[in-house]
């Protein structure tokens, strides 16, 4: 078999794999020509999963991907292969799981080293180009699997089959035996423990919305009466809707909190992660009447028109962290950009929204509202609504944020139900218009008599 000493991905559809198109790696598409190829050459297969979206995989595709003298050890020692786990969730769970066999930590960019059949044998996450954060360097670990692989192959075929060993045990653990609501009850009795009292989500940092949990706690409350586990969703959602996570310029939620108070956002945004909080966020509205929840309804739904709805009605699947190289930038501020904008409004709304001189992260601000307790009012909320529009004008003149635009079947299934639900809930028929458009396009575009595509572009 004659290899191609060049990267093959210039012809994909998906938008991470086209960002690492022009990479001097000889990256292949995930299938049967580059497993072909491993077996053809002997040569070990290194797999790199990631998004769009991600930071960390922008960082290290910066760091080892686009360098020259990096790209020259994986083209020698290694079958390189590229997946786009939206794109190829099915991969990305296979190897994901390997990886948890491995070690505990998972996360994107997944790096995992296979033998000729696509069996894992070593993996991890993010490597930084140099040893650094008790993390080893990038090329320190492909110099040494490559030795591995060339003069203890033992060693690789021993990691292989105690991963898929470990795997097989776990499948062979997994019962078939409904769950009854005792047992469900019980579970939330402890999960509840678990919450942050003060923030809500999870106790500890890195910090997700975790919201099928939330899901799962108001379900039980329904169920079973009691405060505790509704209280504590409430909480959440309140903290969520007034943290940086939330995007308070042009709505939406970002994907996680780096902090353990939600001030500081991982940028990107999903649109699973905001279909599934607009869910949940249509439920306490109805239950509490808060209008807070209304108005971030409001937004995700305009955030949704301005920035993720394509042509023909389907949803984008998620909004880069990264801008101009940098994570964040879009979106963050310098108390003297503000001041620009607004003049003589500058005083209410940096009271409100936490902006500071010397910044709240990093000298620049993140905006949020997690520390404003004044009074909801009707007319202060009209004022801080004007000057967030100023904000997001002068804001749209900036470099944009990647937008992957590929349209994802469950993901856009997700956000149609979340829009009807919420629709009906808010007596917002124009909320189920969107839905049903976009419900059309997945309908005609992407099914195929009774099989349905997950992915299209």
């Amino acid at each position: 078999m004659t290899t191609a000493p060049r990267n093959l991905l210039a012809d994909a559809t998906s938008p991470y794999l086209l960002q690492h198109a022009d990479n001097p790696v000889h990256w292949r598409p995930w299938g049967p020509e580059a497993l072909a190829e491993a077996k053809a050459t002997g040569k070990p297969i290194l797999l790199s999963v990631g998004y769009a979206a991600c930071h960390w995989c922008h960082v290290m595709a910066h760091e080892s991907f686009e360098d020259e003298s990096v790209a020259e050890v994986m083209n020698r020692h290694f079958v390189n292969i590229k997946v786009d786990r939206e794109e190829r969730p099915d991969i990305d769970q296979i190897y994901m799981s390997a990886l948890h066999a491995f070690t505990d930590r998972g996360g994107w960019p997944m790096t995992m080293f296979l033998d000729t059949e696509g069996r894992p044998f070593w993996g991890g996450t993010y490597f930084p180009k140099e040893a650094k954060w008790g993390r080893p360097g990038f090329t320190d670990i492909l110099l040494e699997i490559a030795r591995l692989w060339r003069e203890e192959p033992q060693k690789v075929t021993k990691n292989a089959g105690a991963v898929l060993s470990r795997l097989s045990s776990r499948s062979a653990r997994v019962g078939t035996a409904a769950l009854g609501i005792d047992y469900l009850d019980a579970a939330a009795d402890r999960l509840i423990e678990l919450v942050d009292p003060v923030e809500g989500g999870l106790r500890g940092a890195p910090k997700f919305p975790q919201t099928p949990l939330l899901d799962f706690f108001w379900s039980a409350s329904r169920r079973r009466g009691g405060t505790r586990a509704r209280d504590a969703v409430l909480l959440t959602l309140d903290r969520l809707s007034r943290g940086g996570i939330l995007d308070h310029l042009g709505g939406g939620f970002a994907r996680y909190s780096v902090d353990d108070h939600w001030l500081v956002p991982h940028f990107e945004k999903m649109l699973y992660d905001n279909a599934q909080l607009l869910d949940l966020l249509s439920r306490a509205f109805v239950s509490t009447g808060d209008p807070l929840f209304r108005t971030r309804i409001e937004e995700i739904v305009g955030w949704l028109d301005r920035e993720m709805r394509l042509p023909g009605g389907a949803f984008a699947a998620s909004i880069d962290a990264d801008s101009e190289g940098e994570e964040g930038r879009f979106y963050v501020w310098t108390a003297d950009e503000i001041r620009d904008v607004l003049g003589m409004r500058f005083d209410e709304f940096a009271a409100a929204y936490d902006v500071r001189p010397e910044g709240n992260w990093e000298g620049v601000t993140v905006l949020n509202r997690s520390s404003d307790r004044l009074p909801w009012t009707r007319d202060r909320e009209a004022r801080l609504a004007a000057a967030r529009a100023d904000l997001l004008s002068r804001r749209a003149e900036r470099v944009r944020p990647a937008t992957d635009d590929k349209v994802l079947a469950d993901w856009n299934a997700a956000m149609i139900h979340a829009l009807v639900v919420a629709g009906r809930r808010l007596d917002r028929p124009d909320f189920i218009d969107r839905a049903i458009a976009a419900y059309r396009f997945v309908a005609g575009e992407m099914a195929d008599g009774d099989r349905l595509a997950h992915a299209w572009r």
